[in-house]
């Protein structure tokens, strides 16, 4: 049984075998010799590699896409059309010379970037420049820097700006150099946890007789 079996295998095997190269015979027989057709697609402004070119032959429907260096390699005819298409490239034709004496054949194709130039266009936050004009000319603009970097600097307006989380330049600059010191004194060690020091609890529990514990 099992002996049958393997003869079956083995002659579907010599069949498929069989098949192919008769087909591939009558294909060089109908069409001409085989050729390996390789080569690289780059950009004809930078002559960098284009990869991921997908590359047809126009015939026979048979490719393949060039990898990221734009490399590509595939089977074709002497004579064959091939088609070149990338994103952002325009689609070009190439035709594989048909006087070839070899079985191998390279070629560096040549894509052109498609670019579209749109036209001008202007974005304004005022409805018509008449407006834009308006307010413009009302602005009230200090007189010299003095006064215009005053403005910038007022506590009062970096308040308003950023709200509660705005600090004075002074503290903020303590601040980071605190953190900075705390860094360099605990290199290589693990902070202090405040939670087993017991000055810091003593700190706290006469903080909250005295009534001055802050709990923000």
């Amino acid at each position: 049984m099992y002996k049958r079996f393997h003869i079956f295998i083995l002659f579907c095997g010599l069949s498929c075998f069989i098949q192919h190269t008769c087909s591939a015979q009558n294909r060089v027989k109908m069409h001409g010799q085989l050729v390996q057709f390789s080569g690289i697609v780059v950009d004809r402004d930078s002559v960098q590699k284009v990869p991921y070119v997908a590359i047809l032959d126009k015939r026979s429907s048979s490719g393949c896409m060039s990898d990221n260096s734009g490399y590509f390699s595939f089977i074709a005819i002497p004579g064959d059309t091939v088609i070149f298409q990338a994103i952002g490239f325009k689609t070009n034709y190439y035709v594989l010379p048909d006087t070839l004496s070899t079985d191998r054949y390279s070629w560096i194709h040549v894509m052109v970037k498609d670019t579209t130039t749109l036209k001008e266009f202007r974005f304004y936050s005022w409805p018509s420049k008449e407006a834009f004009r308006s307010a413009f000319l009302k602005l009230d603009i200090p007189n010299n820097d003095l006064d215009r970097a005053r403005s910038n600097m007022a506590l009062a307006a970096l308040h308003a700006r950023y709200g509660s989380d705005f600090r004075e330049p002074g503290l903020n600059s303590m601040q980071t150099m605190q953190q900075e010191y705390d860094k360099l004194y605990y290199a290589g060690q693990l902070p202090a946890n405040n939670l087993l020091n017991p000055i810091a609890w003593g700190k706290f529990i006469q903080a909250w007789k005295d009534g001055t514990l802050n709990v923000q």
